[in-house]
């Protein structure tokens, strides 16, 4: 089935954008509520989770303690990628399984670590990138998540620039203080190009 990868910083608001085209019947395979529940209580990441980093970073109730691994992860590049190891192949799994599932007259994955990830732009048939400026991405997670402006800007730092996310794209919505309305009136007509793409 033809596939949009659809992707952009933390805060760009890409979820958001992903759920416009989700009421147009557009079934989303979105790798972020995968990573979620793989870690879990019951999880298919926690055995390995444990076994690794020790039960200290599995919560009460089984699930990944994220904020703890959040520390961890931040400040030790090694422990970062000892969790990918351990992830990526599973969300991987976990996102082709839901793609071959999908119905609908294409599917949209939501990967926030496309351009990261480097084999994402070869696996999707279009890349739409959703863009904003680095002031906006940190005022909409500070204000949604009650993080700092520095821990803000770390995450910001980790991910891809603007810059490498918009050459990697194939398309853009630009989602800095527009209305709700605007961003539906982009979508309906990326909509209608990605449906005569796809060739429903």
């Amino acid at each position: 089935m033809f596939a949009v990868g659809i992707t952009g910083g933390i805060g760009s608001g890409k979820s958001t954008v992903a759920d416009l085209f989700a009421m147009r019947g557009v079934p989303l395979v979105d790798t972020d509520v995968i990573a979620h529940r793989i870690t879990a209580p019951g999880g298919l990441a926690m055995p390995s989770i444990a076994t690794e980093f020790g039960p200290s970073f599995v919560a009460h109730d089984g699930s990944l303690d994220r904020a703890q691994m959040r520390a961890l992860v931040f400040s030790d590049d090694t422990a970062r990628s000892r969790l990918e190891a351990i992830t990526h192949p599973l969300i991987r799994a976990e996102t082709e399984r839901e793609r071959s599932e999908a119905r609908g007259p294409y599917v949209m994955v939501v990967v926030p670590l496309l351009v990261e990830s480097g084999s994402w732009k070869n696996r999707v048939d279009r890349v739409l990138a959703v863009d904003c400026t680095v002031e906006t991405q940190i005022e909409r997670v500070m204000r949604r998540n009650a993080f700092t402006r520095e821990q803000v800007l770390a995450i910001i730092e980790r991910q891809a620039t603007r810059e490498a996310r918009l050459a990697a794209a194939d398309d853009v919505i630009v989602n800095d203080a527009v209305s709700i309305e605007t961003l539906s009136r982009e979508v309906d007509a990326l909509h209608r190009q990605y449906v005569s793409l796809a060739g429903t």
